[in-house]
């Protein structure tokens, strides 16, 4: 998993709330293994019919369309469980999903593959998808940098909002861990464990051979 530290790059406002992992990723996308999820990212938002662009939608519009942070509504990624909207999201190139409020599940399958989901008041994500929609208009780039190190937002004027990550979520992500990761890198308090328990409730582990 790729490590997670200070990233800089073009923000993408799609300010709606509620969207959901059905929108993200659409049902066609999760009927083969060898589909480019990036590309199928929002796929009835991006496409028409026969495939071709839909021009007004903000990730096909430049400079959106190199997008690595995406600033949304509340309750981003609610409805089903589904992980590959967080794989569709990795694939596309949008390591960072700044709102007000995620969807439970969601949130921890972004922690879990690499994504940083940033909580940020609903006034401030509302202001910063405004500038940011408006930044190209006034001849500027839409970009700002989420810095996980120090748990700040630098907005386009400059400014910093803060952001909690757990304590845990904050340590696998700067060293690119995955649970897995997480799990070996336990191994000798693991056995640890297992030796005291052993000692303590030996009939649990009776030689069953």
């Amino acid at each position: 998993m790729e490590p997670f530290t200070v990233v800089t790059g073009v923000a993408a406002p799609m300010m709606i709330p509620n969207i959901n992992t059905d929108a993200i990723t659409p049902m066609a996308a999760g009927r083969s293994t060898s589909v480019d999820l990036g590309k199928m990212m929002f796929n009835n938002w991006r496409y028409n019919l026969d495939g071709s662009e839909i021009p007004e939608f903000i990730l096909n519009r430049p400079p959106f369309r190199q997008s690595q942070i995406l600033v949304a509504g509340a309750n981003f990624g609610c409805g089903s469980s589904r992980e590959r909207a967080v794989w569709a999201l990795l694939r596309f190139g949008i390591r960072c999903v700044i709102a007000p409020s995620f969807a439970d599940i969601f949130r921890e399958n972004a922690y879990q593959n690499g994504l940083l989901p940033v909580v940020i008041g609903a006034d401030d994500c509302a202001a910063l998808g405004t500038a940011l929609a408006h930044a190209p208009k006034d001849g500027c780039e839409p970009q700002i940098t989420v810095d996980l190190e120090r748990c700040v937002v630098r907005l386009l004027d400059g400014r910093e909002l803060s952001f909690d990550v757990p304590a845990e979520r904050r340590a696998a992500l700067l060293q690119g861990l995955d649970e897995i990761d997480v799990i070996l890198g336990m191994e000798s308090a693991i056995a640890n464990f297992q030796k005291m328990d052993r000692e303590q409730h030996p009939w649990i582990y009776l030689d069953r051979a």
